[in-house]
């Protein structure tokens, strides 16, 4: 009787609470037995408890304990053999693992080896080195013998998930079990080596191989060829498939193919021809089918449509056929180069020799034809299409769509759209975005909106990138209203709306400085649980302090600290702008002061010193001085540099002078030009002294010379003559 009752797949079952070492189907058997002892037949699959035990599994989302009684009774019936052939038949890795978990904590019942072996293998087609590892702690908890193929299936894993360096330390734990790796382990880590672009490694294990006595294999040899390649290696590649005759293993038509791929990328055809010659005569390995649809869909790929037809027409001349698939390959290579002359040339070759177009190589030739400009023509071969009895389907549609709205075609693209039930094709959330973006692209606003209305009512949902782009449109226009209204329409749809949608809504009324509709869309963010960014903040600020509200525009800086909102590097900029255009010096630093402990912005005050030059305030900036001239930086010297043209400018040498010995002080050297102006200055108020004094630091720093330019030797002469003898 079952007093608690879960599901069959829980972690922990009632059906289990201790365990013991006896199994169900021979209590006595030996656990060192080897994997391969027991081997799956192929009409496991058919046999009535293996069928039985599969449909059960299909109801574990409605599992009752009379279902899970059943099934437990069914698994202790099977034969090692038909429970591997029912884990193999899982179409989900986890619902076998769990199963094989399940079963392990039956009461009285063990897996047989074999079992544990069929899992690894089953867990090394996916990622999930979680459950591979747990399976081994498990085969060593029940003293299940390990061996290395079993090691080998957990570095498959470990590589499937792209843990590199985890799939090679299973060497360092099968050295701890006393477990010699053999080939098939040395193969799965080269190519966990060549995966992880450790080709050095990878060449080294080889001569590792050589070393303890393991024979390397032609795959051994090929996952090296692939490494070379990767890296372009070619000469190496080669070097090496030529060795493997010299030590007894022969290349196959994988390790040629691999070598011809590359050759492919660079359109090497001679070599390709070369690698044939020596795959027909040296090897005597015939290029068969496989071959040259390897080298028809590797070229076209890389963009080789014309060398691509050349191979064509020899595997049709050696009695091959060339299917559909091979010439859409070569047709989709010069759509994409946009020689769409030669696509349809070649798509009428295909319907002459019998080899009818499918709907994917009229609408590549569609969409190519689009790119072009050749709406038209799309068109026709749309209806050519239909009269050869290929269906168009619903991306032949939105590729033509889409060559109508990027032709400024529109209004076209619609009234197709409108007819896409009397046609019988449907329609998809892309192609009510292709023609949205048409409508936004020319301008037509209001139909981009109602399209988008139409996508929701259809049970389509735009994403937040294109209600951003649509939104951001109607603020240019200035149209926040109706920003607001497709926004809010989009929410109420339950459509995704972040925060970045939010702001450029904000934003747009910021532009219009209606602030009560930009606070009123700020609210609505808190209502509909999105949470403001410093970007929405900002754009408050700017407005705010473009109002000359700076009291509310503190109140914002520090509501968006207290949110713990990071200030952006616009944000600095806004905030030092607005306030330096006020004249609201002591707030400014006060706000600075608490942004700066969030984020350090290096160029604050330098900005705060240069706006308060723009606008006039040279006393205030020369207040700040001592906090820019701490660094003593390049930028630092720059803003010095703009205080000293200001007071140039308001005709204040004296305070000129004075920024530039602070800057002396600093080991900052100003600029020489800059400072022959600040002394020209100052001599022409009868300040020569303090004149005399500026030069005279440059020739102390060395920095004036008498093989100088002219107006240099001119300085250097008269700070000379002040010199004493």
């Amino acid at each position: 009787m079952l007093l608690i009752f879960r599901s069959p797949f829980h972690k922990r079952t009632p059906l289990l609470h201790a365990f013991t070492s006896h199994s169900s189907q021979n209590p006595k058997h030996q656990h060192s037995l080897h994997f391969n002892q027991i081997e799956t037949s192929e009409d496991e699959i058919r046999h009535p408890l293996v069928k039985e035990v599969c449909r059960l599994i299909q109801f574990t989302s409605n599992w009752t304990p009379t279902l899970e009684y059943e099934l437990r009774q069914l698994i202790r019936t099977l034969k090692p053999s038909q429970l591997c052939t029912v884990l193999q038949n899982q179409s989900d890795a986890r619902t076998a693992l769990q199963l094989f978990y399940w079963t392990d904590r039956l009461w009285r019942y063990q897996h047989h080896p074999v079992v544990y072996n069929t899992m690894l293998e089953i867990l090394s087609k996916t990622s999930l080195y979680q459950g591979a590892k747990r399976v081994i702690r498990l085969m060593t908890r029940r003293r299940i013998n390990v061996d290395s193929k079993a090691y080998g299936y957990l570095m498959i894993s470990y590589s499937r998930a792209g843990k590199w360096w985890k799939a090679l330390q299973v060497f360092s734990v099968m050295e701890r079990a006393n477990i010699t790796p053999d080939l098939f382990v040395y193969n799965v880590a080269l190519e966990v080596m060549i995966k992880a672009f450790k080709l050095e490694m990878a060449v080294k294990m080889l001569d590792r191989m050589e070393l303890v006595g393991v024979l390397p294999d032609v795959v051994t040899y090929n996952c090296l060829i692939k490494g070379y390649c990767d890296a372009g290696r070619i000469r190496d590649a080669v070097g090496l498939m030529d060795s493997m005759r010299l030590k007894g293993c022969g290349p196959d038509k994988v390790s040629y193919h691999t070598l011809m791929g590359f050759y492919c990328k660079e359109n090497r055809v001679e070599e390709i021809r070369v690698l044939m010659d020596k795959m027909l005569n040296e090897s005597e390995l015939v290029p068969d089918q496989v071959t040259y649809n390897m080298l028809i869909h590797m070229l076209s790929k890389h963009g080789y449509g014309f060398e691509a037809i050349g191979f064509v027409k020899e595997a049709e001349e050696r009695g091959f056929s060339v299917d559909k698939v091979e010439y859409s390959a070569v047709i989709h290579s010069f759509c994409q180069k946009g020689d769409i002359d030669k696509a349809k040339e070649l798509v009428d070759e295909m319907c002459d020799k019998g080899c009818m177009p499918d709907v994917v190589t009229y609408t590549d030739v569609i969409n190519g034809l689009c790119s072009v400009g050749k709406v038209d023509e799309g068109k026709e071969l749309l209806q050519q299409m239909r009269k050869l009895g290929c269906k168009p389907n619903t991306v032949s549609y939105t590729a033509l769509l889409n060559g109508l709205c990027i032709n400024g075609r529109s209004l076209e693209a619609r009234e197709m759209l409108n007819m896409s039930e009397e046609e019988w094709w449907v329609l998809n959330s892309i192609t009510y975005s292709v023609l949205m973006h048409g409508f936004r692209r020319e301008g037509k606003l209001t139909e981009a909106c109602e399209i988008i209305s139409e996508m929701i009512g259809k049970g389509f949902s735009p994403t937040p990138a294109e209600i951003n782009l649509l939104i951001q449109s109607l603020c240019q226009e200035r149209r926040p209203d109706d920003a607001k209204k497709l926004m809010e329409e989009c929410l109420n749809n339950g459509c995704d709306v972040n925060a970045v949608n939010f702001t450029t809504v904000i934003h747009g009324f910021c532009q219009k400085e209606d602030l009560d509709s930009a606070f009123s869309v700020f609210d609505d963010m808190y209502l509909n649980n999105i949470k403001p960014d410093a970007v929405t903040y900002t754009a408050i600020i700017d407005t705010l302090g473009k109002k000359g509200d700076i009291e509310k525009a503190v109140e914002m800086i520090d509501k968006m600290l207290h949110k713990s909102l990071i200030p952006t590097d616009v944000t600095y900029r806004v905030v030092i702008n607005r306030f330096c255009q006020h004249n609201r010096v002591n707030e400014l630093l006060s706000s600075l002061e608490k942004m700066l402990s969030r984020k350090p912005c290096k160029t604050a005050y330098n900005q705060v010193i240069e706006k308060l030059c723009c606008f006039g305030n040279l006393n205030e900036a020369y207040k700040l001085l001592g906090k820019v001239l701490r660094t003593a930086s390049r930028t630092d010297a720059n803003s010095c540099h703009m205080l000293i043209e200001s007071y140039l400018r308001k005709g204040d040498p004296l305070s000129s002078y004075k920024v530039a010995n602070r800057m002396f002080c600093r080991n900052l050297v100003p600029d020489l030009k800059l400072c022959e102006n600040v002394s020209k200055s100052l001599v022409a108020r009868g300040l020569s002294h303090e004149a005399d004094e500026l030069m005279l630091r440059f020739v102390e720093r060395g920095n004036i010379s008498p093989k100088n330019t002219k107006e240099t030797r001119r300085f250097s002469a008269h700070v000379e003559s002040l010199l004493p003898c």
